[in-house]
C-alpha cells in the first residue's frame, strides 16, 4: 500500500479572477506562495520519501518548499497537467459562457466527450483528461514503489486532476455534479493498493493562513 499525500498547487491571481487556466503556465501570486510555505511548515513532521509534480509553475512552485525541507527534488511528471479547454483558456468563465454559450453549457453539464472550441492547443474531453489524469498517478506510484520501495509520496497537481482521481476512489460518474471542494493548497490524504485508492481525508486547509492570522501578525 502506498500513501498519497494529493495536493492542489496555491493560488494563482486568475484563480482570483476566477479565468480557466488549463495548459496556460501562470505563476502563484503572493497569497499563492504564502500557501505553498504553509503546507510545507504543515507537514514537516511527515515522512516523505518523494515528491512529484506537474510540470507547470504553479504545481511545481507549490511543491518546491515542501521538497526543498527535506533534500529531495520536485520529480516531474507533465501528465499531472490540468485538463487542456482548448480556446477557452485564458478567459473569464462570464466571458466564456458570452462567447462560445453551447461549448458552456456543455462545460457546466459535465458533458464527458464534449470537445470544445480549438484554442493555442486541442481542448481534451473530459473523458480522455480523466484516463490521462489516473493513468499518471499510476505511473508515479509505480515509479515510487519500483525504484526505491516508497510507501508515502506527495503528488502536487490541479484541481480538475483532484476532481477525477476523488470520482474514480469514490466511484462516481464524471457528469456527477461536484459535491466536493478542492481548495488551492488543501491537502488530500488517500490511499493506493493494486490500482484501487481509498479517501481518507479530502479538503484539509487548517493549515492555512487567514485574514485573522495576517491582521495579528
Amino acid at each position: 500500500m502506498v500513501e498519497i499525500l494529493l495536493i492542489r498547487h496555491g493560488e494563482t491571481d486568475w484563480n482570483a479572477e476566477k479565468r480557466l487556466q488549463g495548459h496556460l503556465d501562470i505563476e502563484l501570486n503572493a497569497e499563492g506562495r504564502r500557501q505553498a510555505q504553509a503546507l510545507a511548515e504543515a507537514l514537516r513532521g511527515e515522512d516523505l520519501g518523494a515528491v512529484f509534480a506537474s510540470d507547470l509553475q504553479r504545481a511545481r512552485h507549490t511543491a518546491a518548499p515542501l521538497a526543498a525541507m527535506r533534500g529531495l527534488p520536485v520529480q516531474i511528471e507533465p501528465q499531472l497537467r490540468e485538463r487542456c479547454y482548448g480556446a477557452f483558456e485564458g478567459l473569464r468563465y462570464a466571458d466564456i459562457g458570452e462567447r462560445y454559450p453551447e461549448a458552456y453549457q456543455a462545460m457546466l453539464a459535465r458533458e464527458p466527450d464534449a470537445r470544445f472550441p480549438m484554442g493555442a492547443n486541442r481542448a481534451e474531453t473530459l473523458r480522455e483528461f480523466s484516463e490521462r489524469s489516473l493513468t499518471a498517478l499510476g505511473a508515479v506510484v509505480k515509479r515510487a514503489v519500483e525504484s526505491a520501495g516508497l510507501r508515502r509520496i506527495a503528488v502536487v497537481t490541479h484541481g480538475g486532476v483532484l476532481d477525477c482521481i476523488n470520482r474514480a476512489a469514490r466511484g462516481l460518474d464524471l457528469a456527477q455534479k461536484r459535491d466536493f471542494d478542492i481548495p488551492n493548497a488543501g491537502i488530500n490524504r488517500l490511499s493506493w493498493k493494486n490500482g484501487a485508492m481509498q479517501i481518507h481525508q479530502w479538503a484539509d486547509v487548517a493549515h492555512l493562513p487567514t485574514a485573522l492570522d495576517e491582521v495579528a501578525q
